[in-house]
């Protein structure tokens, strides 16, 4: 334990900033907390939309599931409940104040977009293969992240 000294007002605003914290069996995984990009940190979550918000934590996801890929494989989603099947993640919107789309393609290579609330929010990432025209996979995450320092 540290002996951490801080003002009422650090005390309370680092019980308010958002926090990332992970924990895996061993040999699975990196365990501990995440440092969030100083972008997602700019504006308090109090003055972001559910939407933006949902936004800015699933591109971090997407990043993190990405660095774990080797470089035969690029990230997508997977449906549960419906044969819609899965979506090779091209793109991440957000339309406030609750609403999250995903752009992509399906396994035959057709456009799909999904539309979903925030409350309905509920992703799994998965590995697909790159298509064979493809020589590098597509990192979409890397470029999600880079948006979101971006100024608006």
């Amino acid at each position: 334990m540290t002996d951490d000294i801080r003002t009422t007002a650090e005390a309370v605003e680092n019980d308010v900033l958002p926090r990332q914290r992970d924990v895996h069996a061993k040999g699975c995984g990196k365990s501990g907390d995440t440092a969030l990009p100083e972008a997602v940190k700019k504006r308090p979550m109090a003055q972001k939309s559910p939407a933006e918000w949902a936004h800015e934590r699933l591109i971090l996801y997407i990043q993190n599931f990405e660095k774990q890929l080797d470089n035969e494989h690029e990230v997508a989603m997977g449906f549960a409940g419906n044969e819609t099947g899965v979506l090779r993640i091209e793109g991440l919107g957000f339309f406030d104040p609750d609403m999250v789309t995903f752009y992509g393609t399906d396994a035959r290579g057709g456009k799909m977009q999904l539309v979903q609330h925030v409350s309905q929010l509920n992703v799994a990432l998965r590995a697909l293969p790159i298509p064979r025209d493809h020589i590098e996979p597509r990192r979409i995450g890397f470029e999600l992240a880079a948006s979101l320092s971006q100024d608006e």
